[in-house]
């Protein structure tokens, strides 16, 4: 019996650390800027997903465009009709890796740099990309933070000629995971 609980208490201890191999996001924060020389653009989404794996590094991320908010609702409009066409690509995906993996400790505490390579699908459109960013290990929780640009022509996103002096084709986008162990 005492060789029964012994072996049981090892794999559930070996369960939970290699549960702790993989953190989970459901709350990630996307903030986007696209200001025009006339225009205020920005929007904010508090519902982006992620799983980052410790083991290998891999990293997906995913935010649905219509849970971003702007300050003005006809933006919001625009922005998901006639700019994502959010019905017909309702989401953002980022699948990648963690390029300089091994100098992450995810068992010491601190902020470490980093940079992600992988692709992102905006638009239906599928493009290389590369970021560069931070995990900050503290207390058993990850929080990954990133700020980086894309184009909208890169992702056949048409900024009509009526209102290209108000939306940059270059948009800012910084983003915050507070990831939990899976």
């Amino acid at each position: 019996m005492k060789k029964i609980l012994v072996t049981a208490a090892l794999f559930l201890v070996g369960f939970a650390v290699q549960a702790q191999d993989k953190f989970m996001c459901r709350n990630a924060n996307v903030y986007f800027n696209a200001d025009g020389p006339t225009e205020k653009i920005e929007a904010k989404n508090g519902q982006g997903a992620s799983v980052l794996d410790t083991k290998t590094g891999n990293m997906e991320f995913m935010v649905a465009l219509k849970a971003f908010e702007f300050e003005k609702a006809l933006m919001q409009e625009h922005f998901n009709e006639n700019y994502v066409e959010s019905d017909k690509f309702p989401k953002v995906v980022f699948k990648g890796t963690i390029q300089d993996f091994s100098k992450v400790n995810f068992k010491k505490d601190g902020v470490y740099p980093v940079q992600l390579k992988g692709k992102m699908t905006l638009h239906g459109v599928t493009n290389d990309m590369t970021a560069d960013g931070t995990l900050e290990v503290k207390g058993g929780s990850v929080t990954g933070k990133s700020k980086f640009t894309i184009k909208c022509s890169d992702y056949k996103i048409e900024i009509p000629s009526l209102v290209k002096d108000k939306v940059n084709n270059v948009v800012t986008i910084q983003v915050t995971a507070p990831y939990k162990p899976m």
